[in-house]
C-alpha cells in the first residue's frame, strides 16, 4: 500500500478515535473567553497540537521569548516536548508569533488566527503577543493530561483593550505575603489580561520594602503585623525579582509608600519623623486616621527622598504611588503643603504621581493620576486639574469586601460585593462628569485586615477579578451578565487547575 495513502488513514483513525470519545469542537466563538474579545470569527475545522508542534518566534524579538516559553510550558504538560525555533519569516505549519504595527488594533492589540496547520498570533507590541497566547491558551482544554490529542478550533480574533490601566492591588502591609505567593498572585492575574499590580508597601502595621539608607523601617517597621505576628518585608533583591516576574508576564509594578498618614511603622522606626521627636510604639491593630508624618520638619522630606529614589531606581514602570489617604490627624493645609512637595520629589526621578483622591485637594502637577475609592468631589476636582482617574470604587471594586453576610473573610463597611455586583458597573458613567476620556483604567484593591495567607488571597481575589479584567478590557456595550456567568461558569474548572481555592458563588452556574 502506497505510504502516503497509509499516513492519511492514520491520521483519519485518530481524528475519529478523539470524535467519538470527545466530539472535537469547530466552532470558535462557542469557547468562553474572558476577557470577551473585541470580535470573534469561526472557520468550522480544528487545529490539532502534538508531540511535533513547533513554536516559532519573529526572529530578533527577543523580548517575545519568555512569552514563547511560558506557552511551551503549558502546552508542554499535554505534550512530550515543545521545542521553541527564532525564524526569519513565518512557517507553514505550527504556532508562529510575531510583533506587527497596527493603527487598528493600536497598543497591545493582537490579531490571534488559527488554521488547520498554522496558529498566528500578531501583536502590536510585546504585551499585545502575550495576551494573544492567553487567549490562545483558554482556546485548550483545562485539563490537559499527557498523551490526549488537543483540537482548537480555527477561526481569528482580533481584540484590543479598552483602558490602558487594568490592575490589582495587594496590601503586603498590613499582613505581609512571602514573594512566591506574590508571583502566584501575577501568574493568576497574567491569565486574564491584567497589566498593572499595586503593591501597597508601608502602612501603620508594616513597611515591607528594604531602603537601605534608612536600615531600621525593616528592621522595627516590618517586624509585626495586624495582631501581633511576626510581619516579614522584601530585600531590595527580592523586590527587584518580583519586578521582572511581572514584566516577563507584561505585568507593570506600581509600588506604593502611603503618606503622610497611614504611617506608624515609619514613625516607631524613626523618633525624628514624629513632632515630638519620640518614637510611636507598634500598631497592630486595624483603626485609621491616627499617624501622620510631621510635615514642618526637613528631615521629613530628606526622608522621603531617599525613600522615592531608592524604591524608583529599582522600579522600572512610570508609576510611583503616594498614597494620601485617610490623613485625618493632618490638618488640612499641613496636607496640602507636604503633598505639594512630595509630588516634585516624585517628578524629580522620572516619576508619574499617582495618590488617592484625597491628594486631588493639592496642586496638581502634571501627569497626576486621581485613584477614585470614596469621594467623589475630590475625583471631579481632580479632573478640573488636569488629572486622569483611575476607578476603584471601594462599594463595587473592593476585593477586601464580604460576597454576602456569610462570608468569613472580608469586611462589609463600603458594601456586600457578589460577583454580580463586581461586574455590573461601567467606570464611564459610575460619576457624573468623570468620562471614558478622563479615565486612565481600573484597579481592584484587596485589603488585608483580615487576610493572612495565600488561599485567603485567591478566596477573595476569585472569582471577581476576571469579571473586573472584562471591565478593563471589554468595550461596555460588549458586557452583559447573563452572558458573562455562563463564559465564568466554565472558568471553575481553569481556576481549580491552577489551584486557585475560589468562591464559588450560586449565582454561577458553575460546570462540574
Amino acid at each position: 500500500m502506497n505510504i502516503k495513502i497509509v499516513c492519511l488513514f492514520m491520521a483519519s483513525l485518530a481524528f475519529l478515535i478523539q470524535s467519538c470519545s470527545e466530539p472535537v469542537k469547530t466552532d470558535l466563538t462557542q469557547t468562553a473567553f474572558i476577557p470577551k474579545p473585541v470580535s470573534v470569527t469561526a472557520t468550522g475545522t480544528a487545529f490539532e497540537v502534538n508531540n511535533s508542534t513547533i513554536i516559532y518566534v519573529q526572529n530578533g524579538a527577543e523580548e517575545l521569548m519568555k512569552t514563547a516559553e511560558i506557552l511551551a510550558a503549558k502546552i508542554g504538560k499535554a505534550t512530550e516536548k515543545i521545542t521553541i525555533q527564532p525564524v526569519q519569516e513565518a512557517p507553514s505549519k505550527g504556532i508562529y508569533i510575531a510583533v506587527e504595527a497596527s493603527d487598528e488594533l493600536g497598543a497591545e492589540g493582537y490579531e490571534l488566527t488559527i488554521d488547520k496547520k498554522l496558529i498566528t498570533i500578531k501583536g502590536t507590541d510585546p504585551a499585545g503577543c502575550f495576551y494573544g497566547v492567553q487567549t490562545f491558551l483558554q482556546t485548550l482544554p483545562a485539563n490537559l493530561a499527557s498523551g490526549e490529542a488537543i483540537y482548537v478550533p480555527t477561526g481569528t480574533i482580533r481584540d484590543y483593550p479598552v483602558y490602558a490601566y487594568r490592575g490589582m492591588m495587594l496590601d503586603v502591609s498590613r499582613h505581609f505575603f512571602p514573594k512566591e505567593d506574590v508571583k502566584k498572585v501575577i501568574d493568576m492575574l497574567a491569565a486574564y489580561k491584567i497589566n498593572i499590580f499595586h503593591l501597597h508597601l508601608s502602612d501603620d502595621q508594616g513597611w515591607r520594602i528594604e531602603i537601605k539608607s534608612w536600615p531600621k523601617l525593616t528592621e522595627i517597621g516590618g517586624s509585626t503585623q495586624v495582631g501581633g505576628g511576626e510581619g516579614g518585608y522584601y530585600t531590595q533583591e527580592d523586590y527587584k525579582e518580583i519586578v521582572q516576574y511581572a514584566m516577563d508576564r507584561s505585568i507593570t509594578i506600581v509600588p506604593e509608600i502611603d503618606m503622610p498618614g497611614h504611617t506608624n511603622a515609619a514613625l516607631a522606626s524613626y523618633a525624628e519623623l514624629n513632632c515630638d521627636g519620640k518614637a510611636r510604639d507598634h500598631y497592630t491593630g486595624t483603626e485609621v486616621g491616627f499617624s501622620s508624618l510631621c510635615t514642618d520638619k526637613e528631615i521629613t522630606y530628606e526622608f522621603i527622598d531617599d525613600v522615592v529614589r531608592e524604591l524608583a531606581e529599582i522600579t522600572p514602570g512610570p508609576y510611583f504611588h503616594i498614597g494620601g489617604d485617610e490623613s485625618l490627624s493632618t490638618k488640612h493645609d499641613d496636607y496640602v503643603y507636604f503633598v505639594n512637595r512630595v509630588q516634585k520629589i516624585v517628578e524629580q526621578y522620572g516619576k508619574k504621581v499617582i495618590g488617592w483622591d484625597e491628594i486631588a485637594n493639592a496642586e496638581l502637577i502634571d501627569n497626576a493620576t486621581i485613584q477614585f475609592w470614596a469621594n467623589e468631589k475630590n475625583t471631579k476636582l481632580g479632573v478640573e486639574k488636569g488629572a486622569q482617574v483611575i476607578m476603584s470604587p471601594a462599594r463595587y471594586a473592593y476585593l477586601d469586601m464580604q460576597y454576602d453576610s456569610t462570608t468569613h473573610l472580608g469586611l462589609h463597611w463600603a458594601a456586600y460585593i457578589e460577583v454580580d455586583r463586581g461586574y455590573n458597573w461601567d467606570p464611564a458613567k459610575l460619576v457624573e462628569g468623570i468620562t471614558q476620556e478622563n479615565i486612565k483604567g481600573i484597579e481592584a484593591p484587596l485589603w488585608a485586615e483580615t487576610i493572612t495567607n495565600l488561599d485567603e488571597i485567591e478566596y477573595m481575589v476569585f472569582p471577581r477579578i476576571s469579571g473586573y479584567a472584562e471591565i478593563g478590557w471589554t468595550p461596555a456595550e460588549q458586557r452583559d451578565w447573563e452572558s458573562y456567568k455562563l463564559r465564568l461558569a466554565k472558568h471553575g474548572k481553569r481556576f481549580e487547575k491552577m489551584e486557585i481555592d475560589y468562591y464559588k458563588s450560586k449565582l454561577v452556574p458553575w460546570e462540574e
